[in-house]
Formats: C-alpha cells, structure tokens, sequence
C-alpha cells in the first residue's frame, strides 16, 4: 500500500503554487490599487477564508480526488462535472508552464547563459520524471523547496521591516498621498480581481485527496490561507512602506528582488531570485500532482481514453504524465516561450474552477442534505464566495478584454474532446447512419468502416453499471435509470438488492423493475438478489466477480444511521 502524505508533505505540494503568488500578487494589485493594495489582499484572504469552509465541506463529504469535477459528479450532471473538468486540466496546464518558464527565466536573471526554453521543457520532464516515481518522491522535493521559500520570505520580510524602522515613513506617506485614478471602490475593486490570482493552487489539495492521510486536508486548506493572509497583504505593505509606486509599477515583474536588494543588498535580491526559480519550480510539480489525480478520475469515469490508467511497478499511470508533459511542451513551442496568452487561460480557467466548487457546495447542501460531513459552511459564506470570485472574473475581463477571447480558443477543443467521450455513443450511431447515405452501393470500404464503427459501439455498450438499493421506490428507480441513459454510454444495469441471512426478498422491488425493463426498452435492467451484508467488502467482491469498476457503481445518498465512510466504499457514486 501507497505512503499516504503527512501535513507537511501534502502542504508543500500544494502550497509551493499559492506562496509562489507572493513574486507577483503583491506588485499587481499595487499596479491596480495603489496605497491601498494592502486591503485588497485582505479582501482576497477573506475571501479565502470563506472557501475553506466550502472545499472543507464538500471534500469532507466526498473525499474523492477530482475537485470541483467530484463535487459536481457527485451532485448534478455529468456534462457539468466534465466541464468543471477541462476547466480544472486548462489550469493546471496553463500553470505549469508559466511557471516553469517564470522559473527558467528568474535563473536566466542571476545566470545568463541558460537559455530559457531549452531548460523549460527540461524542467517539465524532471517533474514528469518525479512523478512517475511517485507522490511519495514528489512530495519530498516540494518539502524543501517549500520550506525554503517560506524561510526566504521570512528573512525578506524582516529586513525590510528593518530597513523601514532605521529610514523612518518618508516613503510610505509619500505613497499613501498619491491621487488614485477613479474612486477608492474602483481602485479596492480592481485590485481585488488582480489579487485573486494570488490563491491559486487552493484548489489543487482536493485533486490528490486520496493521497492523504486522514484528516490531512483541512489543514492544509488552514496552511495555505495563513500563508496567503499573512505574507501577501505584508509584503505589499512593505513595498509601499520602502520603495516609491513608480518604482514598483517600473520593476513588478522582479518587485521582491528589487525590495531584497533596497533593505539588504546584493546577497538577499539573489536569495530571492534563487528563491523565485525554486518555488515557481515547486508550482510546476503542483500541476503534475494535481492533474494526475483528476485525469485518472476521469479515464475511470470514461471520459478520457481508458489507456491512460496504464501503471508502472510504482503504481503510478505515467501515461497520464507523459500526455500532460506533451501538452504544455506544444504550447511552449507554439508560443515560442512568449506566454501572455496563456494568463488568460490561466486567469478566467482557476477562478471559473472556484466557482464551480461553491456551485457544488450549493448542489451538495440542497440534493445530498442526509451525507455526513465534518464541517459545514455557511449559506452566506457560500454566497459571498460565488459572488465574490464571479466579481474577480468580471473585474479581470475588465482589466483584460482579450482575456476571455483567448481563453475560448483553448476552452472549445478541450471540450470537444471530452464530450465526444461522453457522447460518443450517438456520434458512432450518426456516423452509421451517415456511412448507408455515403455508400449506397455497400461496397468493401463501406463494409470495413460499418464494422468498425460498430466494434467501437459495442466496446462501449457493453459496460454495465450497478445500483444497490434494497428499498421498492419506483420514482428513485425511474431516476437512477434516467441518469444512466443521460449520463452514461452503456446500455446495461443490474439493479442489486444486499439480502443479509434471514432477509425476506422485497416482491414488490422486483416488480417495479420489471415495470421499467418494459418502459425503457434501449436499456436492459437486472434485477439481482446478493447474500451477504452490503459493505465494502461486498461491492469489491462484486466489483472483483462481474469486472465493474466500483466508479460505474451507485449508491442512494445514505442516512446518519449508515455504518460506513463514503471514502470506505471506494469510488462509488452518489447519483440520488
């Protein structure tokens, strides 16, 4: 069995993305806020905070990995879910390569002669290499790189505090006397929106939940935000206590350096600048971590190809890294390195994914009201943080129009791939109807294309899904066979009543079904009495002896009085 991932390990992974926001987040929203920058990152932890409780309730409900695209597996339509999804891969694609470009380029600053793209696509196949290894190595590495950049900040921060002390508030009030363009509110506003790219990396702790150990995952949701409320709003505030808005508007790209090097000198901009290649390097191997959780959900789920859930010895599907190692290589060179496309991707792909969380959240607290779970958020603070990230998009349309147009052009053939798995089905069917049209002589080309198209129809028919239920609900059964024929391929179900020793069988259960077997002709349903005591040992037995993965498994949303963990039975699904 797998290492599961302690607090430390599990934080560094995800944490070395969000912290790294510290090189850029705080010279933005002073670009955008001015001298009251300070206060839109308030804004942002506070917003934060609000989502703690969203993903805490809903991963501690669920505690699958998948993120938002669990959440929404689990609550609504698959077709939801696998946007949730595409937006999720978008991200983390988006994410990996400008920060390892970033990276590249922060070593470029202290050390010339590296040239950036040839090292960039390196570095992505170092991490590729990592994880192929396993979470267990992955997890190692992004502990020291964490652990540094936190000590890096630290020492950043007090001297400048220094500095600020001995030179006294000449700088600061100069700062904070600035005229600001338009209102405070617009100001607070726009800064607000730019800030709020400073958390991501928040989502990508519920991407590899499984990975671990229990009671692991709020706290890193805690970690994150007390990095985030306390280094991003102090750092802005230091920049503003030390350095004069036009020089930080003049050096955003490098503001940290620039600060290192005005309170300490020479040796603590190169700490940064180390610092910087290092954390940026760490948020790289978030993406591959996250993104791998999520896209072996998806290949079980059928909607990637089923061949990315190929492992190695170490258990881990390296097909599913090597596929995403490829993709962020294309848009490097695509993009010749020159990635300012890629931040409206990035911008519009993250916090659509927050809002699609809250949504879930929304979705669980109204149709799976009975699922245990360990903390609750708030309706209000539900509320706040839908509105509050929808806001932060509009505010970065605003900023930047030719965002969303760019970021539809990497959108739509994501999604087309992904709903042609979902829909592959009724595409095969047109392309056999289409196939009697184009060859109305039926000559060998016609015959070889028919075939085929058939073999590929039955290969995904063929999988059958399961529902146990022992209760005779006629209006839940006519909805369980509903989602099948909306949400799934297949064409198959066995609907399983768990008969313990002395159990009477349910007549009338038997009956109903055999009512909606005559409703629903395109679908077979089999009505099955298992001996035994319904568990997870009986789902994997069954899984085991039928050859059904336990994700093409239903169950209703179990009651407080339900004896087991949802994370104990596997990765059976909850569709009532």
């Amino acid at each position: 069995m797998a290492k599961k991932l302690n607090q430390l390990e599990a934080t560094a992974i995800c944490g070395n993305d969000i912290s790294s926001s510290c090189l850029y987040v705080s010279a933005l929203a002073i670009v955008y806020a001015g001298q009251y920058a300070w206060i839109s990152l308030l804004m942002v932890a506070t917003v934060l905070f609000f989502f703690r409780k969203i993903y805490g309730e809903v991963v501690g409900a669920l505690p699958l990995n998948g993120g938002a695209y669990n959440a929404l597996l689990n609550t609504t339509k698959k077709s939801t879910a696998s946007l949730a999804a595409s937006l999720t891969v978008l991200s983390y694609m988006a994410t990996a390569v400008i920060s390892g470009s970033e990276a590249v380029k922060y070593a470029h600053s202290i050390w010339t002669v590296i040239p950036v793209l040839p090292v960039t696509i390196a570095l992505l196949l170092v991490f590729m290499g990592l994880v192929i290894l396993g979470i267990g190595e992955s997890s190692k590495v992004a502990m020291i790189i964490f652990l540094f950049h936190l000590l890096s900040l630290i020492v950043l921060c007090s001297f400048c505090l220094i500095y600020f002390v001995e030179n006294g508030t000449e700088t600061l009030v100069s700062n904070f006397r600035l005229p600001i363009e338009g209102s405070i509110f617009s100001a607070l506003f726009l800064g607000f929106s730019a800030a709020m790219l400073g958390i991501s990396g928040f989502e990508s702790s519920a991407n590899y939940v499984e990975e671990q150990q229990k009671g692991v995952f709020p706290k890193t949701l805690r970690n994150m935000w007390i990095v985030v409320t306390v280094f991003n709003p102090l750092i802005a505030f230091l920049a503003l206590a030390i350095i004069p808005v036009s020089t930080v508007v003049a050096y955003r790209d490098a503001l940290l350096s620039v600060m290192g090097s005005t309170a300490g000198g020479n040796w603590l901009s190169l700490l940064i600048g180390i610092d910087a290649a290092l954390v940026l390097s760490g948020a790289v191997l978030t993406s591959f971590v996250g993104v791998g959780g999520l896209m072996k959900r998806m290949a079980l789920d059928r909607i990637l190809p089923k061949f990315l859930l190929k492992t190695n010895r170490k258990g881990s599907n390296y097909l599913i890294f090597i596929v995403f190692f490829a993709l962020c290589v294309s848009i490097l060179l695509v993009t010749k390195g020159d990635l300012a496309k890629l931040a409206g991707v990035y911008t519009i792909a993250f916090l659509s994914v927050m809002i699609l969380f809250g949504i879930g959240n929304l979705l669980l607290k109204l149709n799976r009201s009975r699922l245990l779970r360990p903390e609750k958020s708030s309706w209000l603070g539900l509320f706040i943080g839908i509105f509050a990230v929808f806001a932060a998009i509009i505010g970065n349309v605003i900023l930047n129009p030719h965002y969303l147009a760019i970021f539809m052009e990497y959108l739509i053939p994501t999604l087309i791939i992904v709903f042609f798995m979902l829909y592959r089905v009724r595409i095969y069917k047109l392309i056999l109807i289409m196939l009697e049209f184009a060859f109305p002589e039926k000559g060998l080309v016609f015959k070889k294309l028919n075939r085929k198209t058939k073999q590929l129809l039955d290969s995904v028919n063929k999988q059958q899904f399961v529902f146990f239920t022992n209760h005779d609900n006629i209006v839940t059964l006519n909805i369980v066979i509903l989602y099948i024929i909306n949400n799934e391929a297949a064409r198959r179900l066995k609907i399983v009543s768990v008969l313990e020793a002395g159990e009477i069988a349910n007549v009338k259960l038997k009956a109903d079904i055999e009512t909606l077997n005559r409703a629903y002709p395109n679908i077979n349903v089999e009505f099955i009495e298992e001996p035994g005591t319904f568990g997870p040992e009986k789902i994997k037995e069954l899984s085991k002896r039928w050859k059904i993965p336990t994700n093409f498994m239903f169950i209703g949303s179990p009651g407080e009085g339900f004896p087991y963990k949802i994370e104990e039975l596997g990765e059976v699904r909850l569709i009532i």
